[in-house]
């Protein structure tokens, strides 16, 4: 079962009429701390949020409601459609990504296997309530390309993708 916790974020706003959700947007924090990634997400003056956030430890944050506008791709593009706010599902893994990782250490910071199985779990149970194929769940770095680099390259593509066309082929 599916365990999420509620961590209400003010940086919201309505979908377009007839916006379908059929998208999922991938991110890492690319800060220290999950306490510092809510802090931010939820600060009504950054105007930054994401439907979900995933602690080190595999604990799901959920911070505006799916059937909300979560402000997480910013100028953003995918398969022809702009402004992927619109239509996608925002999940931030907490990782220190390239300023509080890479940058620091010279080395990405990897993702526990306990976030990522989280987040299998919870894509799982998005694709079941929303229209979203798995070319559909995508990166910061693809619909931003040149802008952003999330969720970076250490993110275990193959192993999620496995796992969703594993569930997918049942």
């Amino acid at each position: 079962m599916l365990k999420i916790v509620p961590y209400s974020s003010p940086n919201f706003n309505d979908r377009p009429a007839g916006a379908v959700i059929d998208c999922v947007v991938l991110h890492y924090t690319d800060v220290a701390t999950i306490e510092e990634a809510l802090q931010i997400l939820t600060d009504p003056e950054r105007e930054v949020s994401s439907h979900y956030a995933i602690d080190e430890g595999g604990t799901i944050y959920q911070l505006v409601a799916d059937e909300k506008r979560a402000w997480h791709a910013g100028p953003s593009s995918w398969q022809g459609q702009d402004n992927v706010n619109h239509f996608s599902i925002g999940i931030e893994l907490q990782n220190g990504g390239y300023h509080a990782g890479y940058a620091l250490t010279g080395e990405w910071p990897p993702f526990p296997d306990a976030q990522i199985n989280a987040l299998m779990e919870l894509l799982k149970a998005l694709m079941a309530k929303f229209p979203i194929p798995l070319g559909r769940v995508v990166g910061h770095e693809d619909i931003a390309p040149g802008r952003k680099i999330d969720p970076g390259p250490v993110f275990p593509w193959n192993k999620v993708r496995e796992s969703l066309v594993g569930d997918i082929q049942k």
